[in-house]
């Protein structure tokens, strides 16, 4: 993936009226997710932003309230690239991936972000856009190419992660599809269901007429 590199300041003042007050000046709450779990009562000493959500279990994950301005986040938000987030905390650098974004349902302006904080060790799950390449047999025959998933669910460390899943159809025939299970990529596992369809090379009404005349 690429990197986008952001910077967050921590947020402290919470609530509605902060919230408002946060919109106002241009800037959008964001929460940074996926923090380290620690054994209840905390021991450590909590960093301005940063506060423990009981998980159960005695257990208590560590999350970050934020606050990034709206222009700084267009080229994150506005794209179909997926990125590695390297956010810059007051000095502190921690690596996210976008994890969900709320917008308003008339005007369509970002209300708020949630982050998921990724390191090297825990794999993390993130949709990745395909891309066909190759010249299809069935084309070749008089079918129609057609991209039924944009995009694929992968699982994997964050650096593993590419840009694009470029998956192959040279061999693709007419009438014929391609699923999630035929699929294979070097340290990804595919989290979308097995049988779903990625691609398919239809039959048009011309590669039926060629069809039924040889068949005569």
């Amino acid at each position: 993936m690429k990197t986008f590199k952001l910077a967050a300041k921590p947020r402290t003042e919470l609530g509605k009226k902060a919230t408002k007050a946060l919109r106002a000046q241009n800037l959008i709450p964001v929460v940074l997710n996926g923090g380290e779990i620690f054994d209840l009562p905390y021991a450590g000493t909590l960093k301005p932003g940063e506060k423990i959500v009981e998980i159960g279990n005695g257990k208590g994950l560590l999350t970050t309230d934020l606050t990034v301005s709206n222009d700084a986040v267009r080229k994150l938000v506005y794209t179909p690239d997926i990125f590695a987030i390297e956010l810059d905390i007051n000095g502190e650098t921690r690596m996210a991936v976008l994890k969900d974004i709320q917008f308003q349902p008339v005007k369509d302006n970002i209300l708020h972000i949630d982050l998921l904080e990724v390191n090297d060790k825990k794999p993390v799950s993130v949709e990745v856009p395909v891309k066909l390449e190759g010249h299809a047999e069935g084309v070749k025959a008089g079918g129609k190419l057609t991209l039924s998933m944009k995009k694929l669910r992968v699982k994997a460390i964050y650096t593993a992660i590419p840009e694009r899943l470029v998956i192959n159809v040279d061999n693709l025939g007419l009438g014929k599809t391609m699923q999630v299970g035929d699929l294979h990529f070097e340290n990804l596992e595919l989290m979308n269901a097995k049988n779903a369809v990625v691609c398919a090379v239809q039959l048009t009404r011309a590669a039926r007429g060629a069809a039924a005349a040889a068949a005569k």
